[in-house]
């Protein structure tokens, strides 16, 4: 029995081999190996993609939130809101930043930030002393919102800039899901101060292994990335602030080139598959995705829920169908946030989610008996 892949990479790899090839072959034959011309050229589409006026790339998506967040003048100090319930990098962004995470719950039906939640958190814990917000149980001072547009679907950007401005806070954005994701016909992207891509490779947009990206329309917050990306140099040898070492390869620049022309079609691609797939689910005992009448979600991934999920997932893996779960743990529960003083009952909504979310096969190469089977396999198991 044929294995169905949770991702498909080696079929990405095919389609724009030729291409890719042609372009490692002028890299390598010239050696211009640091920010050359494809990462140059990838920012200008990557932002001219997103209707931003920067685009600045890094070496990962976990530096693009980190260096997002510095951009931005945010450190030592202070504190951001940000969601328990995604990838653990968005947290260890925050905490390689200097700041402190305040963790808290999500939208039961698109699975992000809740801003009710957020206004909540604000109303109860905090105090404004010279316009500022100051938080009165860690005695830090609160600067900004971050918001992940999580499997695909963007946050509720209006509720949360509607808080943020009130309360005179940033708004980052963790896009590393959501590459051509839309809110009210806006790419996420282009939709904070700053938002910050991940190109790990089994995004919807990725590389052959690392890389990241963060957008901007601020030209000082962007200039403010370049050099922070570099050793705070402003030019050669010349290091006006502590910085990294965090730029986008060349290499792996012309791979995101060339799958950046593919985008919108793959994009298209999964919106079928998870159209199907919602249609053929729909009479079962699950919870299939709902997307806002505001949103447009690029389903990175098909997330469903199940009171069975861990039954669920046994038995598609045993039939050979590649499935995974996005995430067992909410961050607020792990050891390493142990020192924050979570405990289990604080976010309700997130940790009744987190047992329950099971990721489907899904990527733009799917073929239609692969769906079809997915779904076979899935009705077999409630019969």
């Amino acid at each position: 029995m044929n294995q169905i892949q949770l991702v498909d990479l080696h079929a990405q790899y095919e389609e724009i081999k030729e291409e890719t090839h042609k372009l490692w072959e002028e890299i390598l034959e010239s050696m211009y190996l640091y920010l050359g011309p494809n990462v140059q050229k990838f920012e200008k589409e990557f932002a001219l993609f997103n209707k931003v006026k920067y685009c600045v790339g890094v070496g990962t998506g976990t530096e693009a939130v980190h260096l997002a967040i510095r951009s931005l003048g945010i450190g030592e100090g202070d504190e951001i809101i940000t969601p328990s319930h995604t990838f653990f990098a968005t947290i260890e962004a925050i905490i390689h930043a200097g700041t402190y995470p305040v963790l808290v719950d999500i939208d039961p039906q698109w699975y992000t930030l809740s801003p009710e939640a957020v206004s909540n958190y604000i109303k109860s814990y905090c105090i404004e002393e010279k316009n500022e917000l100051k938080d009165k149980k860690t005695g830090k001072i609160l600067r900004a919102i971050l918001p992940v547009h999580l499997y695909g679907h963007p946050a509720d950007m209006d509720a949360l800039r509607e808080i943020a401005d009130e309360y005179n806070l940033m708004l980052i954005e963790d896009s590393a899901q959501a590459h051509g994701a839309e809110y009210k016909g806006k790419k996420t992207g282009a939709l904070g101060d700053v938002a910050a891509f991940s190109f790990y490779f089994s995004k919807n947009l990725g590389a052959f292994g690392e890389g990241g990206a963060v957008t901007t329309s601020n030209e000082e917050y962007a200039n403010r990335l370049r050099k922070l990306r570099e050793h705070g140099q402003k030019d050669k040898y010349h290091h006006e602030s502590i910085g990294y070492n965090s730029r986008l390869d060349e290499l792996q620049a012309a791979v995101l080139r060339c799958k950046l022309k593919l985008l919108n079609k793959w994009n298209d691609r999964r919106r079928e598959i998870a159209s199907f797939y919602n249609d053929a689910l729909n009479s079962l005992p699950l919870k299939t995705p709902t997307e806002a009448e505001w949103a447009h979600h690029v389903y990175h991934l098909y997330v469903v829920r199940s009171t069975r999920r861990d039954e669920l997932f046994k038995y598609l893996k045993e039939k050979g169908i590649g499935c995974g779960i996005h995430y067992p743990i909410p961050c607020h529960l792990q050891k390493a946030m142990k020192k924050y003083g979570y405990k289990e009952g604080d976010l309700p909504q997130t940790e009744k989610i987190a047992k329950e979310v099971l990721s489907l096969p899904m990527h733009p190469h799917l073929r239609e008996d692969d769906t079809l089977r997915v779904v076979k396999t899935i009705r077999e198991f409630y019969e």
